[in-house]
């Protein structure tokens, strides 16, 4: 048994600790035999995974949805049984201890030769072991890389806490040998493309909240829904939420423990593939054979891993004073309810609320930093700059509260010169200049191979400034809405801050209703960093302020001029009515014309989830409207209410952005 004591942890003074460091001091096989004895919940009976099979089919819930089934579509109680029976088989995990133990193993060697160190916050794991004991918890972890899958069940298993079982895509599911050992080790799988399925929802949402209603394991599952592919937080989905807190609402449990948990990586494995991915590259099928395919990467170096687990947010606590829980009373436990819009804004603040703690307790490298920089000269930068602009930026992330690991005990031009060696896929440095690293191929290039080779190379920095892109987004927003207000007064300044808010919560999130608090944040960090001068009625930029002002305009830029061009594709080149499977494509190709001519400097627009966030934004704001048509998504664009969004954000902003905007 791992001891949860600062002794055989080996706390480091900045309250992490390194997993990895016993492991490599002990036998692998030796790790997974050992013995295992957690602390489960107190209020748990302990029960089989058949068990809580036939719990789910018994129940009264299901029953009253097969009952409602029956009568609408005249198909017999008993075929409807068989297929919930079906798809509970398909979907149920299979915990056994002896496949962590195997599983255990494996990773074990996997992250002891990619990672350097796997970093964990000490205080946050007791308060974690503390909680698993008291109600039921879940794990809500930020989704960045595929290791992401099982890193937790290592670590819980590696200091004996109970297990998790994990929500999982059924791709999975199909991987030949992996996907029986993926069941056996807690994941149960779940279909990406429910739609409308009543049954399927009601088998899917009775086996959650059974799970969490018996304790029978901690539940872990991604709030965002898939991973991240540009490494940004992205706006969390709210169906397995509604359904892991229902228990709570109905009198089932006393209370639920949320655990939002911040993974960051030095150097993320699928770099190279996420970022094709965003270019329109195929992502590759989830199969053994893709897997073992995969084995070269394992042959590099990661760097480190950190994992930050957060403080447990008690539910109970969260609803007081904002739900009435008396309208539950009014409804047999065992029947479905649907939320009310009360519950929904609820379920919905949370869930933006659990990201935002994740983004706050992510651990950034001295490579995020310099991604930043990087990304401002794409012509190259000489490396003493670089080192004087990310120290610079250093110390405005902290006075902006993120969370930075900086190497001890070496000089800061090593530190810089560390980076540079890991990150060799992603940057190069000749005669003490340091320039993005583009893909070579065989051969002359035409002129559209050229761009994309250009924008892979941006889009992977990108992915790596991004993970540091939260800690800046709300003062960088005040600073667009300064140089764009009317006047210095604050109405006029938050009237357009307001409007990157809601023009960008799809590419930052943000919790609903918090505009005021947002740009209250934004101006507070930038007022005690001495950015900005603040009066009752008016804010000005401080004269030493302009540097970092000019800056954080710098954030936003690529952002501000992607939107912009997708505006311009869907007001001049576009058909009125468009289809989703095609829209990324015309107006990539539409982007890269652009960019070919020089008319547009932004290698980002090409991103295919970019587009697709512009799309979701003018939905919101009415601007587009969207439809079913042959089972895929049509959307009817409002030409002249895009035009005047465009407008809006045009101004006469862009121009005065991207030229003073370079760090």
């Amino acid at each position: 048994m791992e001891r949860l004591s600062t002794d055989s942890l080996g706390a480091e003074a900045d309250g992490f600790f390194d997993m990895l460091e016993e492991r490599r001091r002990s036998s692998d096989l030796g790790y997974a035999l050992r013995s295992f004895n957690p602390q489960p919940y107190h209020g748990a009976t302990p029960i089989s995974a058949s068990t809580l099979k036939r719990m789910v089919l018994e129940s009264q819930n299901l029953s009253y949805i097969i009952q409602e089934i029956t009568l609408e579509s005249d198909e017999p109680r008993e075929a409807l049984l068989q297929e919930a029976s079906a798809l509970l088989d398909e979907m149920s995990q299979n915990l056994q201890l002896g496949f962590i133990r195997l599983l255990g193993f494996a990773m074990n060697k996997v992250f002891q030769s990619v990672f350097s160190s796997i970093r964990i916050n000490e205080d946050g794991l007791t308060r974690l072991q503390q909680a698993i004991q008291e109600y039921p918890v879940i794990l809500l972890p930020n989704h960045r890389s595929y290791m992401d899958f099982l890193v937790l069940s290592y670590i819980m298993f590696t200091y004996d806490l109970s297990i998790p079982v994990i929500a999982a895509g059924i791709p999975l599911m199909g991987m030949k040998l992996f996907g029986e050992v993926f069941r056996r080790s807690g994941a149960f799988f779940i279909r990406r493309a429910i739609g409308s399925d009543k049954l399927y929802w009601a088998v899917l949402s009775e086996y959650v909240r059974t799970i969490v209603r018996t304790g029978y394991a901690p539940l872990e599952f991604y709030i965002e829904g898939l991973r991240s592919r540009t490494l940004k937080s992205l706006t969390p989905k709210l169906g397995m939420l509604h359904m892991v807190l229902e228990p709570f609402f109905k009198g089932e449990v006393f209370d639920i423990s949320l655990v939002p948990i911040s993974i960051s990586y030095e150097r993320v494995l699928e770099e190279s593939l996420l970022a094709h991915e965003l270019l329109g590259v195929p992502k590759p099928k989830e199969t053994t054979g893709a897997l073992l395919k995969a084995r070269t990467v394992l042959k590099e170096n990661y760097g480190c891993m950190h994992v930050f687990f957060g403080n447990p947010v008690s539910v109970r606590d969260l609803v007081k004073g904002k739900i009435n829980l008396g309208q539950y009373n009014l409804v047999p436990r065992d029947l479905p309810m649907k939320p009310s819009k009360e519950m929904q804004e609820f379920v919905s603040g949370l869930a933006h609320m659990i990201v935002r703690l994740q983004e706050r307790n992510v651990v950034l490298s001295a490579w995020n930093l310099m991604a930043v920089v990087l990304l401002q000269n794409l012509q190259g930068i000489d490396l003493d700059l670089l080192t004087h602009k990310t120290l610079w930026l250093r110390r405005l992330a902290l006075r902006c509260g993120a969370h930075l690991r900086w190497p001890e005990n070496v000089s800061d031009s090593e530190a810089m010169s560390s980076s540079l060696s890991l990150h060799h896929s992603v940057i190069r440095c000749e005669r003490g200049r340091v320039y993005l690293m583009e893909e070579e191929g065989p051969g002359p290039v035409t002129q559209e191979e050229g761009v994309f080779r250009q924008a892979a190379a941006v889009l992977m920095c990108a992915s790596y400034r991004n993970q540091a892109v939260h800690v800046f987004t709300r003062p960088a927003m005040v600073a667009v809405a300064m140089t764009t207000a009317a006047s210095h007064r604050t109405d006029d300044i938050f009237h357009n801050f307001a409007f990157l808010l809601e023009l960008f919560s799809n590419e930052f999130v943000v919790i609903p209703g918090q505009a005021v608090q947002d740009f209250e944040e934004g101006c507070s960090l930038l007022q005690e960093s001495g950015v900005i001068g603040r009066s009752d009625e008016e804010i000005h930029v401080r004269d030493n302020g302009q540097e970092t002002i000019i800056f954080l305009r710098a954030i936003l830029q690529p952002f501000i001029e992607s939107y912009q061009v997708v505006f311009r594709y869907l007001c001049e080149e576009s058909s009125q009515t468009l289809r989703e499977k095609t829209f990324s494509t015309n107006s990539r190709s539409f982007i890269m014309k652009l960019l070919i001519s020089g008319e547009v400097q932004s290698y980002e627009c090409l991103s295919s989830d970019l587009q697709k966030n512009v799309l979701s934004a003018l939905l919101r704001m009415d601007a587009v409207a969207k439809t079913k048509v042959d089972d895929q998504n049509e959307f009817r664009v409002n030409k002249s209410a895009v035009k005047k969004i465009w407008d809006m954000l045009s101004n006469g902003w862009t121009r005065q952005i991207s030229v003073d905007a370079r760090l």
